[in-house]
C-alpha cells in the first residue's frame, strides 16, 4: 500500500499530465477524474478479497495456499475478510450430542445391543493441531471408534445378567473413563458417555426377568422369617415380664403384711357411723365383720 506522500506525489504528476494533454480542461475537472480512478481501482482490488462468517459458538482455522495451516491462531466469532487464497475452516466449538447403536459380546458370548449417547466438545484453542491431525470429519476418525472399541472391551467383562441390572452404572463408568482417556491428548474433550438402552434376546431377557422375580420373592420370604422370629421373641420377653411381675408380687404378699392391711381395714370400719359387729379371733387371725348394709 502506498504511502499518503506517494499517493499525493502521483495525484499531482497526473494532474500536471492532464493538464498538458487536455488544456481545455479545467483543473477541477482533471482532479474529479483522477479520483475516479483512484477510486475504481481501489474497488477492482477489493472486489478480489473473500469474506468469511464465524458463527456463534464455531472457531475457525487459516488455511494459505502459500503458506498452509496457520498453527498459532485461532479465528473468533464476527466476519473476516481474506485474500482469495486464503480459507477459513469452521469449526462448532459447543458441546455437541451423537447417539450411537453398537453390538457387542458379553463374558459367555451373547450378543449384546447397546444404545449408547456421547457428548462431547472440541477444544477451540487447539484447532489447529485438530485440522491437521483429523480435519472436519474428526468425530468419525477419531471419537466413533474409541468409542465402540470401549464398549466392545467393556461390555465382554460383564455377564448378561450384570448389564440387564445391577452393574449398569458400573459399565457406563467404565466406558467413559477410557473414551475420555483416548481422545484428551487429540484436543477433543469428552463430557459424557450415557448407556441410554441394554437389548438383549427375548428369551434370555425373560429368563432374567423370572430370575430377578424369584429373587424377590425369596427376599420377601426371609423378610417375613425374620419379622414373625422377632415376633415371637417379643411375646416372649413379654410373656417373662408378666410372670416374673406375678413372681414379685406373690412373695410380697406375706402373712403378716395381709394382717397389717386387716387391721387397717377393721380401724377405718370401726370409725364408720353404720352399725356392725366385729368377731375378733378368725381362724386366718384376721377379724370378722358383721353389720347392717
Amino acid at each position: 500500500m502506498y504511502r499518503r506522500e506517494n499517493i499525493l506525489h502521483h495525484l499531482t504528476h497526473y494532474e500536471e499530465m492532464a493538464a498538458n494533454q487536455y488544456p481545455n480542461v479545467s483543473k477541477a475537472a482533471a482532479r474529479l477524474g483522477i479520483f475516479a480512478f483512484v477510486i475504481l481501482m481501489v474497488i477492482t482490488l477489493a472486489g478480489g478479497c473473500m469474506t468469511t462468517t464465524i458463527g456463534s459458538g464455531e472457531g475457525a482455522v487459516k488455511y494459505s495456499v502459500f503458506g498452509g495451516t496457520d498453527l498459532g491462531k485461532v479465528y473468533g466469532e464476527g466476519l473476516q475478510i481474506h485474500p482469495p487464497w486464503v480459507s477459513l475452516i469452521r469449526y462448532d466449538v459447543r458441546m455437541q450430542e451423537q447417539l450411537e447403536d453398537i453390538n457387542a459380546l458379553s463374558s459367555n458370548g451373547l450378543s449384546i445391543g447397546m444404545d449408547a449417547s456421547v457428548r462431547w466438545r472440541p477444544n477451540a484453542e487447539e484447532l489447529p493441531d485438530l485440522h491437521v491431525t483429523y480435519g472436519t470429519d474428526y468425530y468419525r476418525k477419531l471419537v466413533q471408534p474409541e468409542l465402540r472399541s470401549a464398549v466392545r472391551e467393556v461390555v465382554g467383562q460383564f455377564t448378561p445378567e450384570e448389564l440387564y441390572s445391577s452393574r449398569r452404572q458400573e459399565l457406563q463408568s467404565e466406558i467413559f473413563n477410557r473414551v475420555r482417556t483416548a481422545v484428551a491428548g487429540e484436543s477433543v474433550e469428552l463430557e459424557a458417555v450415557l448407556i441410554r438402552d441394554i437389548s438383549l434376546p427375548d428369551q434370555i431377557r425373560g429368563a432374567i426377568e423370572n430370575k430377578l422375580k424369584e429373587e424377590q420373592e425369596a427376599e420377601r420370604y426371609q423378610f417375613t422369617l425374620v419379622k414373625e422370629e422377632l415376633e415371637a421373641q417379643r411375646k416372649q420377653i413379654e410373656a417373662t415380664g408378666q410372670a416374673e411381675y406375678q413372681r414379685i408380687i406373690t412373695e410380697s404378699l406375706s402373712d403378716r403384711f395381709l394382717k397389717f392391711k386387716g387391721v387397717e381395714a377393721t380401724q377405718m370400719l370401726a370409725n364408720s357411723p353404720n352399725a356392725k359387729v366385729v368377731v375378733i379371733g378368725g381362724s386366718d387371725g384376721l377379724p370378722i365383720i358383721l353389720g347392717n348394709q
